[in-house]
């Protein structure tokens, strides 16, 4: 299993914004760590509204690679919808040659909305949008020269996209969330799966992975391709008990303020001690408490090939993500494996 993190580039730690060059400094001074520490990806969001700074996700991550040697280096989701296919590729293919064959694209139809306005699109055409931008880039991917029409683009005809990804082909993700035809959809195209659980209870998610498997079998596809990661919310901490300390504040606070803009009620106590409870999807808790977690999700989804903490929404400080960091790399990965 690769285990990594995902960041959304916050500047919010609980009570205290920082400055975007600070937040920014302290970002890639993580992503630095996560290299030396041994992590296997570390992927960046993408957001366009005040307090998150991952709004141009592929210029975060080049900045990162000339910190780094090893590291896989994704988007955490690019939110294709609302981009234009040829320069998402056009950009994680520069990066792809900055960092030696290092870049990765989680493709996503994004869970936050404020792209789509930003950019022109219309919430009516959500799935089509994606669709028809999926397709175009996964072509791209695959051809030189490009021949294509569609609804919602200009159509190119006979024309060369450059620079040409160092990796062939450069990998590309389906980001999911819990909608079964986009399952269906990411095993009938053979692209590795990457899954996001918030909440909730994590194997129940088991009969969307099946249908992702049976869709990716039915076309031919092996167990190579069809990948499965897992995405949740997470902290580690040298025990169990002071992990739990340092992440339930923060986390009740901006939970619960996400939750009054979507509708969702506040956090409880009860409602967090289910969620890091042994099925609950919250991976909070000591190394050995993590590891075994970590291992019992894979088993109640039957194999889970790259696991990603997202840690920087819980108004954690800098030291305290760092500090999770190295236990991840020093201990955690040690005992998954």
């Amino acid at each position: 299993m690769e285990i990594g993190i995902d960041s959304f580039a916050s500047a919010m730690y609980g009570n205290n914004e920082l400055s975007s060059v600070d937040a920014m400094e302290q970002l890639l001074d993580r992503i630095a760590l996560a290299d030396q520490a041994g992590l296997d990806v570390f992927g960046i969001g993408e957001h366009h509204k005040k307090g998150f700074l991952d709004s141009a996700t592929h210029v975060i991550l080049a900045a990162a690679a000339a910190r780094t040697k090893r590291i896989m280096l994704s988007s955490a989701v690019s939110v294709l919808s609302a981009a234009d296919p040829v320069r998402v590729y056009q950009a994680y293919a520069t990066l792809d040659i900055i960092s030696k064959g290092r870049a990765e694209i989680v493709a996503g139809r994004g869970s936050s909305i404020e792209a789509f306005p930003l950019f022109g699109y219309s919430l009516d055409d959500y799935d089509e949008l994606f669709q028809e931008k999926l397709e175009l880039l996964l072509k791209i991917r695959s051809e030189e020269f490009v021949t294509w029409s569609g609804r919602f683009r200009p159509a190119l005809r006979n024309l060369p996209v450059y620079p040409r990804a160092l990796q062939d082909p450069l990998p590309v993700w389906l980001g999911v969330g819990g909608t079964p035809s986009s399952f269906a959809r990411a095993g009938a195209l053979g692209l590795p799966l990457m899954v996001a659980i918030i909440g909730g209870e994590t194997h129940r998610f088991r009969p969307l992975i099946d249908l992702y498997r049976e869709a990716g079998t039915k076309a031919g596809y092996g167990p190579d391709k069809l990948k499965v990661g897992l995405h949740s919310p997470g902290y580690v901490g040298e025990t169990t008990e002071a992990a739990i300390d340092a992440y339930y504040p923060g986390y009740k606070e901006l939970w619960t303020r996400a939750g009054k803009e979507r509708g969702w009620p506040p956090v409880t106590r009860q409602g967090f001690d289910m969620l890091i409870a042994d099925r609950g999807a919250l991976i909070v808790g000591s190394p050995e408490r993590v590891a075994e977690k970590l291992l019992r999700h894979s088993e109640a989804l039957g194999g889970v090939d790259r696991f990603t903490f997202q840690m920087d929404n819980a108004g954690l400080t800098h030291e305290q993500l760092s500090m999770s960091i190295e236990l991840i790399g020093s201990k955690v990965m040690p005992l998954v494996r």
